[in-house]
């Protein structure tokens, strides 16, 4: 496997640096961005990283409940923000655009979808079971304009829009669900 010698991205992802290599690249601060980047370690998961770091969010589903709505959003605008520079570097660290281990955008875009149970005082289990099986879908899946967002915006900034994008019509779903009693239905 040919590996590119120096920071820019290579063409195919086949050509991505390992997990060791990009570590090896960072430099100084670099090293916390990349550690951010991939999901302080939920991206090197060997099979679906982003799924497994989407699980990981959820242990953050009672913190968003403890805070509130208009915290947790703050938080959210924050990690979103951070992760577009976090995501672009740990990207030309692995010599890839959005590389599976990168999963900060994961982060913020379950933390998305959890915010209309904590709007609608129904954070239970099943609700936070619900918001992640949404947010996947639509992560996994990448309808218009998911996909076309994806494909177009690239760095850091791409990588982040797709998540945030798939956590909002995700949200929105949950809501429409809420509004119409059907997740109550289901408890």
């Amino acid at each position: 496997m040919t590996q590119p010698t120096d920071r820019s991205l290579p063409v195919t992802p086949t050509q991505a640096f390992s997990h060791a290599q990009a570590l090896a690249r960072a430099k100084g601060l670099e090293k916390l961005s990349y550690w951010a980047g991939i999901g302080f370690g939920s991206g090197l998961s060997p099979k679906a990283p982003g799924t497994a770091a989407s699980a990981a969010v959820l242990v953050l589903a009672p913190l968003w409940l403890l805070v509130g709505f208009w915290p947790s959003l703050a938080i959210i605008v924050v990690i979103s923000l951070v992760g577009i520079p976090i995501c672009g570097k740990t990207a030309e660290l692995f010599g890839v655009h959005d590389d599976g281990r990168i999963v900060w955008d994961e982060f913020a875009g379950q933390s998305l979808v959890l915010l209309p149970l904590v709007w609608y005082g129904q954070m239970t289990l099943l609700g936070v079971v619900i918001a992640f099986g949404l947010f996947r879908l639509f992560d996994i899946w990448k309808p218009w304009p998911i996909r076309t967002l994806d494909e177009q915006v690239h760095g850091g900034l791409g990588i982040m829009l797709d998540d945030l994008l798939a956590g909002l019509v995700g949200a929105v779903c949950l809501i429409v669900l809420i509004k119409c009693s059907l997740l109550n239905s289901l408890l």
